[in-house]
């Protein structure tokens, strides 16, 4: 079904342009939400839609459609769009490439998933909690199987097919005092385990139970998968090839120098063996391939899709993806990872916090990388062992600073979203 929708809408579109490209999407999602201790909905919905982008006298239209009775009219738009647009050289799509072998990115049994399967999944969710003294307040499952083709008239002809499975839980632990905590998990396969996941936030909460202050100074900080996770999207911003154009990154003129800590290398590697980013192609049909950002704390690269790579002379790194068919591509992220040689234990930390969790990393600055954000679940360091928990505390700095004066706590890696990362062991101001 994609092949002859994509060839419908280019035989249509290539009547009235010079060069189009189409996408098409076919998906199927489970979804479970969880309110309190109920299941609040479960829903099983199917998608099948097709954006194109036509090309004509150097102008771009986009249109979409979920109709694929009305391919013409999505075409007519995209045809319209571009006369009305203005002429910009920078604008192609992907010429034909040879694509490399991914593995790991799909799972027979979530295609087969059946609704009550999702809904059992997340009642187990709810019940562990419960036994581990817990009540759940919100959470989730998704599992998604996802065709995609890429497919233009310069010879792109790029079929991926892919699943995804994910889950999540809030819980809250009360004894005198509520203290809550957060766990979730994604993969490529259905092997998630739902009660390792409910006993993570369960465990986490209680331990932060009768949380003491901590003083206001500057620590070691030891920032868990989810807080380092979630203020490593502030250092990303910089490295988009987008904002570097728009003269929005720090780094734009950076390229050679050290800007990192020089045992921390940086790679976007769109191949991994089961990476939640990994496809054979991005949704330009560029090939996916691994590449080096920085190296040994030198920038070496950014990331590209197809229009910020042609205005900067150089070739897309197979970055440009899309929400939906019905979206546009941007440059994004693939599997973004954090690849540290030198690496430390707790009980290397004289004196610190272990951070868990932050609250308000979306409200760091992009372009300067200065962030202010509260702990969310943190336990004090003392000698090199976990002491007890903190009851409230702001953690503020610098990511290109953190990133500077950085090592990780052990080898092992976890991916959420797209940052494969260890934990990471920094100083920072810490205000109590």
């Amino acid at each position: 079904m994609l092949d002859d929708v994509a060839n419908q809408t280019l035989d249509l579109a290539l009547k009235h342009a010079d060069l189009a490209e189409v996408y098409v999407e076919k998906e199927k999602n489970w979804d479970i939400d969880i309110q309190k201790d109920n299941v609040d909905f479960a829903k099983e919905l199917y998608v099948l839609g097709a954006g194109v982008r036509v090309i004509i006298d150097d102008k771009m239209g986009f249109s979409y459609t979920s109709n694929m009775d009305k391919l013409n009219l999505m075409v007519e738009k995209a045809v319209f769009n571009a006369q009305a647009n203005i002429k910009d050289e920078n604008y192609s799509f992907a010429t034909k490439s040879e694509y490399k072998k991914v593995e790991g990115t799909y799972d027979s049994k979530i295609e087969t998933l059946e609704l009550d399967d999702s809904i059992e999944f997340a009642k187990s969710m709810i019940s562990t909690a419960q036994d581990e003294k817990c009540q759940p307040t919100s959470g989730g499952f998704s599992a998604r199987c996802l065709e995609s083709l890429v497919k233009n008239s310069e010879g792109i002809n790029c079929k991926d097919k892919s699943t995804a499975f994910y889950g999540y839980i809030s819980v809250n632990y009360e004894n005198d005092e509520i203290s809550t905590a957060y766990e979730s998990d994604a993969s490529r396969y259905m092997d998630i385990d739902p009660e390792w996941i409910a006993c993570q936030a369960s465990g986490i909460a209680r331990n932060s139970a009768g949380g003491k202050p901590v003083e206001t100074k500057d620590l070691e900080v030891v920032l868990d998968y989810h807080a380092a996770s979630g203020l490593l999207s502030t250092f990303t911003h910089s490295i988009n090839a987008d904002n570097v154009q728009r003269g929005r990154s720090l780094l734009a003129d950076k390229i050679g120098q050290e800007v990192v800590s020089p045992n921390l290398s940086i790679y976007d590697d769109g191949t991994i063996k089961q990476g939640l980013g990994t496809s054979k192609c991005d949704d330009e049909g560029s090939p996916s391939q691994k590449t080096t950002i920085i190296e040994k704390g030198e920038l070496k690269n950014f990331v590209y899709d197809l229009y910020t790579a042609k205005k900067g002379n150089t070739q897309s790194t197979g970055n440009g993806m899309r929400a939906s068919f019905s979206d546009t591509p941007n440059v994004s992220l693939t599997n973004f990872v954090m690849d540290y040689t030198d690496s430390l234990e707790i009980s290397d930390v004289k004196e610190g916090l272990l951070v868990t969790d932050v609250l308000g990393a979306h409200t760091a600055n992009p372009i300067s990388g200065d962030f202010s954000v509260e702990t969310n679940n943190a336990f004090k360091i003392e000698k090199g062992k976990i002491k007890h928990p903190i009851k409230k505390a702001m953690i503020s700095g610098n990511i290109f600073q953190v990133l500077k004066n950085s090592s990780s706590i052990s080898k092992e890696t976890r991916q959420l979203g797209p940052f494969i990362t260890p934990r990471i062991h920094t100083k920072l101001r810490v205000v109590g």
